[in-house]
């Protein structure tokens, strides 16, 4: 950990030291061609920041919605709330308005900072808050302030815009944001992460990859995920590389020409955004990559073969969930360990970065394992969640004795690398996505009309060559034929990602259960699988 701690553990702080160092260097850009330097980045921040409280924020209002893909004014908007001591809350826009408002409802959310280009790109939310219209802000900025915004960017000392910005006086656990999570039963989740939680996290992934200033990062991953959130805004704010922002991770087009016209170093992506960009972008537009690093879901080996083999660069895999603000483990390519040799297992998600802690436990009885052994995910470390919002009966149920339960099966070799081996929570990630099963298993219970004292249906997920996973129903038999089902769950308002393909559905002679009547997961996993080899 850097020896300056204090400045690491409050983001902010660290965010207008970095852009002094990087005045005059480009610094963030997007694909609509803006472009800052250090120097720009922090005066429109603090030019945002007034804004904010003049015009926007009222004394008492802390958590800010923001429905905004990533671009450079959604960066300056971030870090505008920050430097203003508010809690930005970036919203899942490819959500239904339902649960966008749920999510709006837990935070407390009075406003939410939007566009009106935004807004068009997602017509169907319809969200309950008060919108503030970014290009409105633009009409109300004055010559004064413009004046004292580059004063302050420009002279101010930055001790005294840690005392005057209030930044001196916010604790490492004091909440920094909120990302939402879907819970077992579907309802949206808000985990409490602290200063201290992301500002550790981007110390530790900086130690562990060793970013330099000559690297641009491609910035994709949308902000309502904690490894967008963490990784591609706030590493965009705190470290040395330059970062460049693109609102779709899918279209590759884009992706792969900006990557070529900033001479893009790294990309951090999950194995179905890769997939695209193996299909639709040229190898001379990923020709300066030297790191690919892929989260979220498995990463196929054949997929990694085949990038390697047109771009010349091979994905390596890491491991984080949001409850851990988000990064765990990250293999280390050649040239950026710190005495160069690689730290890298193909198949393992690589060692934990550091400050933090990994172990596995038994199942069933909880006791740690020796290495080698598969068994439940526990990790501990400055980077565990503050809790779940208002939740803390299931923040209890997550985090015991400082260990956070992952959910994940996995086994720790002796050298440290972590290999996931399955799940054990009912979840499916799809495309970077988690996709809870009981919220499907509760909607087709509604559709079919289901007894609920009896077990004639249940979702888990597949291994799926394209999505990671895919999700296949098993059931004792129908009153809808699945394409009618289908239809059904999308005028729920279901996205797309959790309704299962028509030919996804199996019946089965019964649904396998435990003793206790609950759902027997591996063996149900097992007959889904079976099943869907046409067995």
């Amino acid at each position: 950990m850097p020896h300056d701690e204090q400045k690491w553990f409050i983001p902010t702080r660290r965010f207008m030291r970095m852009c002094r160092q990087a005045m005059r260097r480009p610094k963030v850009a997007d694909s609509f061609d803006m472009e800052l330097t250090g120097s720009g980045l922090l005066l429109r921040a603090i030019l945002f920041r007034r804004l904010l409280l003049r015009e926007v924020l009222s004394p008492d209002e802390w958590n800010v919605g923001l429905l905004l893909p990533p671009t450079v004014p959604t960066v300056l908007a971030n870090a505008g709330l920050l430097l203003a001591r508010r809690v930005p809350v970036n919203l899942n826009y490819t959500v239904s308005s339902e649960m966008l408002n749920q999510c709006i409802v837990r935070a407390g959310i009075r406003r939410v900072l939007t566009s009106r280009k935004a807004m068009e790109r997602f017509e169907h939310l319809r969200p309950n808050a008060e919108l503030v219209y970014l290009e409105d802000l633009k009409h109300r900025v004055t010559l004064a302030d413009k004046l004292a915004a580059a004063a302050l960017a420009w002279m101010a000392p930055l001790n005294f815009l840690d005392r005057w910005f209030g930044l001196a006086e916010i604790h490492p656990d004091d909440l920094m944001t909120l990302i939402f999570t879907s819970g077992s039963t579907g309802d949206p989740k808000g985990v409490m992460l602290t200063h201290r939680n992301v500002g550790s996290n981007v110390a530790a992934f900086h130690e562990a990859l060793r970013l330099k200033e000559s690297d641009t990062l491609i910035g994709i991953l949308p902000f309502f995920h904690s490894f967008g959130y963490t990784v591609a805004m706030c590493a965009g704010l705190m470290l040395p590389p330059k970062v460049v922002y693109h609102t779709n991770p899918l279209d590759a087009t884009t992706v792969g020409q900006i990557a070529r016209k900033h001479r893009a170093t790294l990309l951090i992506s999950a194995p179905t955004f890769l997939r695209s960009y193996l299909r639709r972008v040229p190898a001379e537009d990923f020709a300066s990559l030297e790191l690919v690093v892929t989260g979220a879901e498995k990463l196929p080996r054949e997929l990694a073969d085949a990038f390697e083999k047109k771009f010349g660069v091979r994905p390596i895999e890491g491991y984080g969930t949001s409850e851990l603000s988000p990064v765990v483990s990250v293999n280390i390519p050649p040239g950026r360990a710190p005495d160069k040799a690689a730290q890298w297992k193909e198949g393992t998600v690589g060692r934990p970065i550091p400050g933090v802690q990994v172990k596995v436990v038994d199942l069933q009885t909880g006791e740690d394992l020796p290495s080698g052994h598969d068994g439940m995910l526990l990790v501990k470390g400055p980077n565990v969640m503050k809790g779940y919002l208002d939740e803390p009966e299931k923040t209890a149920e997550v985090i015991r004795d400082g260990w956070y339960v992952t959910g994940d099966v996995a086994q720790i070799d002796d050298e440290g690398y972590i290999r996931i081996t399955g799940r054990e929570s009912r979840f499916s990630k799809i495309g970077g996505e988690m996709v809870p099963h009981l919220r499907i298993e509760e909607c087709l219970g509604k559709i079919l009309g289901l007894d609920e004292d009896k077990v004639s249906l249940a979702v888990t997920g597949v291994c799926d060559e394209r999505k990671g996973e895919r999700l296949v129903v098993l059931h004792t038999g129908l009153t809808k034929p699945p394409e009618q089902i289908c239809r059904e769950l999308a005028a729920m308002g279901l996205p797309p990602l959790f309704i299962p393909s028509p030919d996804s559905f199996y019946q089965v002679p019964e649904i396998p259960l435990l003793g206790t009547g609950k759902l027997d997961l591996r063996k149900l996993k097992i007959l889904a699988e079976a099943k869907a080899r046409g067995e």
